[in-house]
């Protein structure tokens, strides 16, 4: 009987020790998952934290390529203002010459003009509009203040060089006279 009990215990140790060998194997599987499952939400993180930099990125880029294009032109279309200001000269000095064989000229200069100023409106290019506003630094250069007592100190009451805005940007700043008190 001590032989059979012998036994007995000795099939109860081996199945204690095959269950807590399982126990363990469950406890280190829990473990690992666990740790699979942080590394996962880190991952997880991680991705979406670069999706939204690539999403921000593309935005840069998309704004980038706008701005480019909007003003891409504008050296070239500060060189084209002194065109446009020889035209307007052009047409002041033959519209004060009463000969009459310079109407001919003065409508070609007139169509050019007129053509220039259709181009400039395609691509943005603005004649501001200024004559009784109010002065402001950003976008006008003073060079005479005159007494004017029928405007207020400060308004615009006339220009000398035509200023230009390229979209909303300034392109060539107006001088202008203004009045004084």
């Amino acid at each position: 009987m001590k032989k059979h009990h012998h036994a007995k215990d000795e099939i109860l140790e081996q199945e204690n020790k095959v269950q807590n060998e399982c126990d363990d194997k469950e406890n280190v599987k829990e473990d690992d998952l666990e740790a699979l499952k942080e590394e996962n939400r880190k991952l997880k993180d991680e991705l979406l934290r670069a999706l939204a930099e690539s999403e921000n990125v593309k935005k840069r880029c998309a704004l980038e390529m706008e701005k480019t294009g909007k003003y891409a032109i504008s050296s070239f279309a500060k060189d084209l203002l002194g065109v446009a200001d020889n035209l307007e000269r052009a047409l002041c000095a033959v519209q004060k010459d009463e000969n009459t064989d310079c109407q001919a000229l003065l409508e070609g200069v007139k169509l050019t003009q007129k053509e220039l100023m259709h181009v400039f409106e395609k691509f943005g290019i603005v004649k501001m509009d200024i004559i009784g506003h109010p002065f402001d630094p950003n976008f006008h250069q003073v060079i005479q203040q005159v007494s004017d007592p029928s405007k207020p100190a400060g308004t615009i009451v006339s220009e000398l060089q035509t200023g230009y805005m390229l979209n909303d940007r300034l392109l060539r700043e107006a001088m202008v006279v203004v009045a004084k008190e």
